[in-house]
């Protein structure tokens, strides 16, 4: 809604005014689409002050510490549903009713198998190939074996797409694993919940009866729920650009996953284990701590303070009680979890981190979570993936139905060559 304008002074033209827009949260924003008829763009590298759309899905206030889904606040999502409900609400916009969400959680349930020829996809990759290498290409691959449903024009269609997606990135993620371990696939089973079933598939096998832990799937629902969306962060913006053009949803979630790849994006609880297992001892953690209050030296403690949240990490609360919870139950031994611990006393007692408010974020904690359950470092992005296609879904749909909705196409500031002409190669020698 624009209830004010901002008006543009440049020397030698006359005043442009742009509409400002106010949304329910978070600051006004200066519609500058008009901009460009004056012959001027503007500049914002990363786009970290450029509203790219119009959203009612997620609601980020860094400085409060606030992470809103659909207005419910991460937490009490967390403490209260499950990752299923929060789907459900992330599609559709409201918390559903028991017979809605039993409706929800039975179809999802109804299409956790792939298609039996996707098993013999996987032995075209190399069993050390990284498991986010395998998931691009596979998640792309599902539009030649699901391509009855992809008309992106019709509402349902894509909300066949959006089941198919969600019910079956845990069993291709499980696939990954299991394919690295040269151990055999475990189909899923539709009497376990979400994360059970993925537990299930992850570490079943034909010679024995694999029991889930219910505090082990508890945990690991929690970390699905976490980072199930996050705003227009780089692997959303990314699904929505590709979606721009009218891509494939398939292709859409492949381009996200490869976005989430990147190490400045969804390795960070990787990049926290790789720390613990440079620190090695909970004998060296003074020696490191020192090193991370050294601006001079180029130790950084992973896993610790956030960029986007300045004072508190919301999710990081729900993520320690969790992870506090998996280590008491499963009771193990491991030098590098007890650097964890006694690096997460130190953060939240040291006059240093406290006032500096690094203090452990969800990274750090689900980090721990997954080591501790067994599960390679190898897979926690991927684990990322399976948690933020909801996201991803969200607002690739949001954005088919929104009418102002355009290719992207972002604008430059070209700094190369003026036109100069071009001489043949025999002129060049």
């Amino acid at each position: 809604m624009a209830d004010k304008k901002a008006t543009l002074h440049i020397e030698g033209q006359a005043p442009i005014e742009l509409p400002i827009l106010t949304g329910t949260e978070g600051p006004d924003v200066i519609d500058v689409r008009k901009l460009g008829a004056s012959g001027y763009f503007t500049f914002d590298p990363g786009f970290l002050a450029t509203a790219s759309c119009e959203s009612q899905i997620t609601y980020i206030d860094g400085g409060k510490g606030i992470l809103l889904h659909r207005g419910y606040p991460i937490d009490q999502l967390a403490n209260n549903a499950d990752y299923l409900e929060v789907c459900y609400i992330l599609i559709y916009g409201e918390a559903p009713t028991r017979t809605e969400y039993e409706k929800f959680k039975k179809i999802v349930s109804n299409h956790t198998m792939v298609h039996e020829q996707i098993s013999s996809f996987f032995h075209g990759f190399r069993r050390d190939a990284h498991p986010m290498a395998v998931m691009c290409g596979v998640v792309g691959a599902l539009a030649a074996f699901y391509h009855d449903a992809l008309d992106i024009n019709n509402e349902k269609h894509r909300e066949i797409t959006a089941f198919r997606l969600l019910s079956k990135m845990p069993t291709l993620a499980s696939m990954c694993y299991k394919y690295s371990m040269g151990q055999p696939f475990i189909y899923p089973r539709n009497d376990l919940d979400y994360a059970g079933n993925f537990l299930h598939m992850m570490f079943a096998n034909p010679c024995e009866e694999y029991v889930v832990n219910p505090v082990v799937s508890r945990a690991m629902d929690k970390i699905f729920t976490l980072h199930a969306d996050h705003e227009q962060n780089a692997s959303t913006s990314t699904v929505r650009l590709a979606g721009s053009s009218g891509a494939n949803p398939f292709a859409c979630i492949a381009a996200g996953i490869a976005s989430l790849w990147g190490p400045a994006h969804g390795g960070a609880n990787e990049a926290c284990l790789k720390m613990l297992e440079e620190i090695g001892s909970v004998d060296k953690i003074e020696e490191y701590v020192a090193k991370a209050k050294d601006k001079d030296d180029p130790f950084r403690l992973m896993g610790f303070g956030h960029r986007v949240y300045k004072n508190h990490d919301p999710r990081a609360t729900v993520m320690r009680q969790a992870c506090h919870d998996v280590l008491q139950e499963l009771n193990i031994e491991d030098p590098l979890l007890d650097v964890a611990m006694e690096l997460e006393r130190i953060a939240l007692s040291d006059p240093y981190f406290i006032e500096k408010k690094l203090y452990p974020n969800v990274d750090f904690y689900s980090g721990i979570i997954l080591k501790a359950i067994g599960i390679p470092v190898s897979m926690f992005t991927v684990i990322f993936a399976i948690s933020r296609t909801i996201g991803w879904i969200a607002h690739w749909n949001e954005m088919h139905d929104d009418p102002s909705n355009r290719i992207g196409r972002p604008r430059q500031l070209y700094t190369g060559q003026h036109q100069r002409d071009f001489k043949p190669l025999h002129e060049r020698e």
